[in-house]
């Protein structure tokens, strides 16, 4: 087996779906133009899906009130500094600014518009 991918319920799926697309280099590979408005986006790597939904029958989480720690989603930055100001001109907040862990990885933790944590990373060796 190998993972398919991974679903966060937001207010507003199109929306949060067309930012990651503009601003993460995602592509919309289908969508639902009815509740729940499902939109799946595959990363650059095409191997990567994230699942973007409403469904009535679920509250929204409160992604602002959650510690980033618990649940965020990662990309690979090449130059981590140049993203995350990017990001954050185009609607992204710093949660937690530039560290370097002790291995050498450089880490962002960010917020999109909506409040989901979005973690930057360029690590000393990939691991992907």
């Amino acid at each position: 087996m190998r993972m398919e991918h991974i679903a966060y319920s937001v207010e507003d799926p199109a929306k949060v779906a067309q930012w990651y697309v503009k601003n993460l280099g995602m592509k919309v590979v289908r969508k639902m133009d009815d509740r729940p408005w499902m939109h799946f986006l595959a990363d650059a790597s095409g191997s990567i899906l994230i699942e973007l939904y409403n469904n009535a029958k679920v509250k929204v989480p409160d992604y602002r009130g959650m510690d980033p720690l618990l649940l965020h989603l990662a990309f690979s930055a090449a130059d981590i500094t140049k993203d995350r100001d990017r990001l954050i001109a185009a609607g992204a907040t710093v949660a937690d600014d530039l560290v370097t862990t002790p291995a050498g990885d450089q880490l962002v933790m960010l917020r999109d518009p909506w409040g989901l944590a979005i973690q930057l990373t360029k690590r000393v060796k990939p691991m992907l």
